[in-house]
């Protein structure tokens, strides 16, 4: 791969820039993959091993300070004939998909960097569900990305319109498309997607069909399928995250593994909320909870149906997750905790009040 065919897969004049801050010696290259401390690196004379550098290393205290793909670095080397490459440099991220990693501390999961646009991959058979796609959609305008609804296996469906319809609340300046894998153009509608330099991520639960999409912009059977089970769930196939590079400067495209169930990092709620957001600037007071305040223009909405109630529950859902994730980034661990007990259960005041009028009973008795 030659120098000017980087620009194929996303390179591009600011990388370049913050790139001649370093040392002179120092190759740009772009993360295709990660297998545990290993990595695959694109670069101009094409995909190498690499690791990173003892000084990097030292100095990442969390796994979101380490190389994802779709990361620019600056490496050693531009092949591996002599050793792995060394990655000594992280470039700045233009835009990040992350989530909050698995358990209960604070860290974040970095799932793909430098995207352009981010497919929300959702199969229209008992897959199909506007509560995640909502997740999806918060998480994905919080990257800096633009999120792209992809609704997979048409052919599953008997009731399209309906679904649609249901799509129409949530996807609130949201492209829609429709793919099926039954007949040779289920795809067409992605193909304007697809441009040289431009970055396109993959998410969604397991088995949607990622994999099988994949391989039909790349044209030949690169990731392993496999069919649905029985009881219409997707079966898990992709083991981890991958750049793949389009042929006739397509650009590229990240697969990622299935996500199910996907823990709120950050989000975007105005943008993924904005009819929420709007009514709520219509209520008599600022401050308007949307619960027994008068004149709540959200309740209203609510009332005439205008407005869906699982929509806003959500969204309040969200909101909560939200806010205790601030929390936790700017709190110990168990003041965090201790603050979140607070919330379920009322004020400090209100609990002593409980705790006193306990006494005092007790001292009747």
């Amino acid at each position: 791969m030659s120098k000017n065919n980087l620009y194929n897969i996303g390179l591009s004049e600011r990388f370049i820039q913050e790139a001649e801050m370093y040392d002179s010696n120092l190759h740009l290259a772009r993360v295709s993959a990660q297998h545990k401390d290993m990595y695959r690196v694109i670069t101009e004379s094409g995909e190498i091993w690499a690791e990173i550098s003892g000084k990097l290393s030292y100095s990442a205290s969390v796994s979101a300070d380490y190389p994802v793909v779709g990361d620019w670095v600056l490496v050693d080397r531009i092949d591996d004939n002599n050793g792995y490459a060394i990655i000594h440099h992280i470039l700045t991220r233009k835009s990040c998909f992350e989530r909050k990693a698995a358990g209960t501390g604070q860290e974040r999961q970095k799932i793909a960097a430098n995207i352009d646009t981010v497919f929300i991959c959702m199969s229209l058979n008992n897959d199909f569900n506007v509560r995640r796609i909502e997740r999806y959609l918060a998480i994905a305008w919080d990257s800096m990305a633009v999120p792209v609804i992809v609704l997979t296996k048409s052919d599953l469906c008997s009731d399209l319109p309906t679904k649609l319809k249901e799509l129409e609340s949530v996807a609130i300046g949201v492209d829609v498309v429709i793919t099926t894998s039954m007949n040779g153009d289920g795809y067409t509608g992605i193909g304007k997607y697809l441009h040289k330099g431009k970055t396109i991520a993959f998410i969604g639960s397991s088995g949607v069909g990622k994999s099988t999409l994949i391989n039909k912009l790349l044209g030949e059977q690169v990731l392993v399928t496999k069919e649905i089970r029985g009881d219409d769930k997707g079966r898990h196939t992709t083991t981890h995250r991958q750049l793949l590079v389009l042929s006739d400067g397509g650009g590229v495209v990240i697969d990622t593994p299935g996500m199910r169930e996907i823990q709120i990092a950050g989000a975007d709620l105005s943008r993924s909320f904005a009819d929420i957001e709007e009514l709520a600037e219509k209520c008599r007071f600022r401050d308007c909870k949307h619960e027994s305040e008068p004149q709540c223009a959200v309740k209203k909405a609510i009332e005439d149906g205008t407005l869906s109630v699982k929509r806003f529950e959500n969204y309040k859902k969200l909101q909560r997750e939200m806010v205790f994730e601030v929390r936790k980034s700017t709190l110990s661990a168990a003041q965090a905790e201790k603050q979140k007990i607070v919330d379920m259960m009322g004020s400090l005041d209100a609990q002593k009040q409980v705790v006193k009028g306990n006494r005092k009973n007790k001292g009747k008795r």
